[in-house]
């Protein structure tokens, strides 16, 4: 029996590995897609059977194109988690319009494509999971994160546009808030000393559990935050 295949958009050093080596480890065949492949070939070879391409989730043509590419390499993916993100850490005034559009485009018009591209064969199936990356400033805005907050709470509304669409379909679509900072991962803290930052490998773990729960009790929204981040 083939291994079912999850797609990983967005490979950085810490939630994208995290995200990858998770999935690899539950048994699935992992396609690591982000805008270089430096990290994600390195990644690719450790794993095994993981596959890594080159792909701006900000352009709807080569989303189309690589997950096209995914289908025909490694089957239909099961599991998408949507870890792309952008935004530019500035006030309101020194935002620009390229930014605010490219934020956009990483944050909700690349999540809408690449869900397009997973939807028609887990529909079909009537069973499937999109894990998103999101961000507690899609909950507030602040002064410094003009751009970013606009376009996660435009994720955070497509995302549950989708999640209220397909959840009766068997698609479970789910959002993760991540609150704080993120640390290395596996990255260990002295009993007793204060946990300041999100440890990637759990918030990996998290999206795992994601896509197992019985579809008689769905999350959409969890939040994810260290023990002793105020909120």
């Amino acid at each position: 029996m083939s291994k079912p295949v999850c797609v990983v958009v967005g490979i950085g050093p810490k939630n994208g590995a995290s995200f990858a080596r998770q999935f690899h480890g539950a048994g699935y065949r992992v396609a690591l897609v982000s805008r270089t492949t430096e990290l994600a070939e390195i990644l690719a070879t450790e794993l095994g059977d993981a596959k890594a391409y080159a792909c701006d989730a900000s352009k709807p043509e080569a989303v189309a194109a690589t997950f096209a590419a995914i289908r025909a390499d490694l089957g239909d993916p099961e599991v998408l988690i949507y870890n792309a993100g952008s935004g530019a850490w500035k006030g309101f005034d020194e935002t620009s319009p390229d930014e605010l559009s490219r934020a956009f485009a990483v944050n909700a018009l690349g999540l809408m494509t690449s869900a397009q591209a997973v939807l028609p064969a887990m529909r079909r199936a009537k069973h499937g999971s999109i894990v998103v990356v999101g961000a507690t400033a899609s909950l507030r805005g602040k002064p410094m994160t003009t751009s970013f907050a606009a376009a996660k709470a435009a994720q955070r509304s497509l995302a549950q546009s989708m999640a209220r669409q397909f959840w009766p379909e068997g698609v479970h679509v789910s959002l993760m808030i991540i609150d704080g900072g993120i640390g290395e991962a596996g990255a260990r803290t002295d009993e007793g000393a204060p946990v300041k930052q999100l440890d990637p490998n759990a918030i990996a773990g998290a999206a795992l559990a994601l896509t197992r729960q019985p579809s008689s009790a769905w999350s959409f929204e969890v939040d994810l935050r260290p023990k002793n981040e105020p909120w």
